[in-house]
């Protein structure tokens, strides 16, 4: 289980000119060394290993981010399960100061929804109201700004130097316990494909991070930032081993371009995206299961408007091979609007090439749209459902789950966690838009789509969900 690291959100040296501190090269920021962090020799500890000296250079350095945004819970979520009205809802997390002058950078889902955010920097936990610059959803970062002069920012790091092995520091205010620091190494680079956030290239740390890291700093041991801690792999909530941090050139850049405009400008294509499994590369005749498959097509896009549709799958982007949806949204995510790009992909077995000039990414919502609906009606289900309880789309749904008008189809109501459904994908919420490439209006337009289906082979199913929709397929019953 993947875990965001915040308590109480609902995830688990001075130098020249400028008062941005030293950082890799991103556009508008300087790039220089600081000195190097010497072990101190004092009498009696002229034999102990102590990391001390940079703990000292970085600790004042990481603050703590304070939140609170009032909560509501829509009323058939109150009725059904008994849930309380809401109020506010208190959060902390982490940040990092990376300006003299009290620019701060966090995680976007410690700060996303808060209506006062409270920053408190030092040793003495001195207080600042901070305002909010901008977020980037898409990396999960987001930039405080505190009114302040000669604070204790961090040197960034050159994070695309990392090497698996490296000995780095977490610091940051897990469960409240602040100013606190964790050791270990950098156990992975390039990590993705996790469905964290949009653009995923993480860092990888067995430094123990837990809630309440979110937005903190890992360090090297020259005492520069190497990345923003925002993630832990966990099966209790805790930490296991595996945390997760946004690289510190990655960082910069979003810094620079919200500093600069307010939002992080991406090249765009305009397509919903998901892995090609075995299962659907059967299904929809592709040699293998690399590229990346198109699920949706955004009305007025660039890819709409050359042509692309769901059920294309996209294997080739401005001359970079696409092994997986990770691989695309990074290589548009580097391109900026306008850009012109080449495309290649296959539709019904053939391999198909276009030029296109990307868009712009439109501004994103900085928070989920709630939870899996509760049951309000029920339809019996058939064979290649097996175990799942079905309802139409009326209007009570479409206010629950927030549907788009053009979205029709049967609302999944319940699902036995035992079932080929769930085993495939299917959850309580989805709405099944789609069977075989046929699109459903209700449960009985559904049912009667699957039955018509050969028992043989596995049922392709298009489903809306979150704001988006997907491809997965039921595997046949006796190849299970």
């Amino acid at each position: 289980m993947l875990a965001v690291a915040a308590v109480g959100m609902a995830l688990t040296q001075k130098g020249g000119g400028s008062d941005i501190m030293p950082v890799p090269s991103p556009p508008g920021l300087g790039n220089t060394e600081p000195e190097a962090v010497t072990p101190e020799r004092q009498p009696g500890r002229e034999n102990i290993v102590s990391f001390a000296p940079v703990v000292d250079r970085v600790m004042d350095s990481v603050v703590g981010v304070h939140t609170s945004r009032l909560v509501k819970v829509p009323e058939p979520l109150r009725n059904l399960f008994g849930t309380p009205n809401g109020g506010i809802r208190q959060g902390l997390g982490s940040g990092v100061l990376v300006s003299r002058d009290g620019y701060i950078l966090t995680n976007n889902h410690v700060t996303a929804g808060a209506q006062e955010v409270t920053v408190t920097v030092g040793k003495d936990r001195k207080e600042y109201k901070a305002r909010k610059v901008g977020a980037d959803p898409g990396t999960d970062l987001s930039v405080l700004k505190i009114e302040g002069h000669d604070l204790p920012a961090i040197p960034f790091a050159d994070s695309q130097r990392a090497r698996v092995g490296d000995v780095v520091l977490a610091v940051g205010n897990p469960f409240g316990l602040t100013q606190t620091v964790t050791m270990g190494i950098i156990s992975g680079l390039r990590r993705g494909g996790m469905g964290i956030i949009d653009y995923e290239n993480f860092i990888q740390t067995d430094a123990s991070v837990n809630p309440g890291n979110s937005g903190g700093a890992l360090v090297d041991m020259n005492g520069r930032l190497v990345g923003i801690n925002t993630a832990i792999f966990s099966r209790s909530g805790g930490n296991q081993g595996i945390g997760f941090a946004i690289p510190a050139d990655l960082a910069a850049h979003v810094l620079a371009r919200i500093r600069e405009n307010g939002r992080v400008e991406r090249g765009y294509l305009g397509t919903l995206i998901q892995p090609v499994t075995k299962e659907l590369a059967a299904v929809l005749r592709l040699p293998s299961t690399d590229g990346a498959l198109v699920a949706d097509v955004t009305d007025h896009s660039p890819a709409q408007e050359n042509g692309l549709q769901p059920g294309d799958v996209i294997t080739e982007i401005a001359g970079k091979h696409i092994q997986a949806p990770r691989d695309l949204r990074l290589a548009i995510g580097d391109l900026q609007p306008g850009s012109p790009v080449s495309l290649s992909y296959i539709r019904e077995g053939k391999t198909h090439s276009i030029a296109l000039r990307l868009g712009t990414t439109p501004p994103k919502e900085e928070e989920s749209k709630g939870d899996e609906p509760p049951p309000v009606a029920e339809r019996r289900s058939e064979p290649f459902l097996e175990g799942v309880r079905l309802s139409d789309v009326d209007d009570d749904f479409r206010e629950i789950l927030d549907l788009p008008s053009k979205i029709d189809g049967a609302v999944i109501i319940d699902i036995d966690p035992l079932s080929r459904a769930y085993r495939s994908g299917l959850r309580r919420g989805h709405v099944i838009v789609e069977v075989n490439r046929t699109p459903v209006h209700g449960a009985k337009e559904l049912l009667k789509a699957g039955r018509e289906g050969k028992s043989e082979t596995p049922v392709l199913l298009r489903v809306w969900s979150g704001g988006q929709s997907q491809y997965l397929a039921i595997a046949p019953k006796d190849i299970e």
